[in-house]
C-alpha cells in the first residue's frame, strides 16, 4: 500500500452518531466531534496482497480464504484485532511512519465526508449498490477493493465489503465516549468496536453510524481492517 493511496483528512468538526428514533441505542446519541490534528486514511481496505507482505516479513499466520476465485485484491479477512495492530506495528517500523487502526471517531467522520445523512452519499438506500458490495448484491463474497464509487473524500468501500476494525474498545452508548477524536479506552467484556458493514450485511447496517462488537481475539469472514497515518 503506497503513500498516494492515502487521503489526508482535513481539520474540522462533525455530529457523530444519530438521534433517528428507528437506531439502535447504541448509535445515540449524536454528539459533536472534534478532529483537530492531521492524520490520513487509506483509500482502501488492506487487501490479501498487503497481508501477505506483512506476514512473509513476520511468520504471522494468512488466513486460509474459502473462496477459491477470489484472488490478491480482495480484503483480508478473519483477521483479529491483535493481528490488524500487528501489521500496523510492522507497517509503522518498516517505513517509519506511524500507522495505526482508526479510532471510531476518525472512521465516521472520514465516511461520512461531510454529510449528515443515513449514508455518505445521502438517505437513499436504493443507491447504495453504486458505493457499496452487501447483502442484496455480492453474491455472498468479498470483492476487490476500490471496484464501487468512492465517497466525497475519495475513499472506497466505507460501505460494506467488510467490516472494519477500529482502536476503541465498545460502549454501550455515547453517553460518556470521547468528543475529541481519540478512542474509548475503557476496557470491557464486549470488546472491540467494528465499522462500516460487509457483503453479507443489509442495506441498515452499511449506514455511516452502525456499528458492532467483537472481541479482540475473535475472527470471522466478514472483518478485516483499514489503517491512518499520523501527519
Amino acid at each position: 500500500m503506497h503513500n498516494d493511496n492515502f487521503i489526508p483528512l482535513p481539520r474540522g468538526s462533525f455530529f457523530m452518531g444519530t438521534d433517528n428514533s428507528d437506531a439502535r441505542d447504541r448509535e445515540k446519541p449524536s454528539h459533536e466531534v472534534h478532529i483537530d490534528y492531521d492524520i490520513a486514511m487509506s483509500k482502501y481496505l488492506v487487501t490479501v496482497e498487503d497481508y501477505m507482505l506483512f506476514a512473509q516479513a513476520t511468520g504471522a499466520e494468512v488466513p486460509v480464504e474459502r473462496h477459491e476465485h477470489l484472488g490478491f485484491d480482495v480484503p483480508v479477512r478473519r483477521v483479529r484485532w491483535t493481528d490488524a495492530k500487528a501489521y500496523c506495528s510492522w507497517k509503522s517500523e518498516r517505513e517509519n511512519k506511524k500507522y495505526r487502526l482508526p479510532t471510531e471517531a476518525e472512521w465516521e467522520y472520514a465516511c461520512r465526508a461531510g454529510s449528515t445523512t443515513k449514508y455518505s452519499f445521502g438517505e437513499d438506500a436504493s443507491l447504495l449498490g453504486e458505493y457499496a458490495w452487501y447483502k442484496d448484491n455480492s453474491d455472498g463474497v468479498t470483492h476487490n477493493v476500490g471496484t464501487k464509487k468512492p465517497n466525497a473524500w475519495g475513499l472506497y468501500d466505507m460501505h460494506g465489503n467488510i467490516w472494519e476494525w477500529c482502536t476503541d474498545w465498545h460502549s454501550e452508548s455515547y453517553e460518556n465516549t470521547p468528543v475529541d477524536g481519540s478512542a474509548y479506552k475503557i476496557p470491557n467484556e464486549k470488546g472491540r468496536v467494528l465499522r462500516g458493514g460487509s457483503y453479507n450485511a443489509d442495506a441498515d447496517k452499511c449506514s455511516s453510524t452502525s456499528r458492532i462488537n467483537l472481541g479482540s481475539g475473535g475472527k470471522n469472514y466478514f472483518i478485516g481492517f483499514r489503517v491512518v497515518i499520523e501527519l
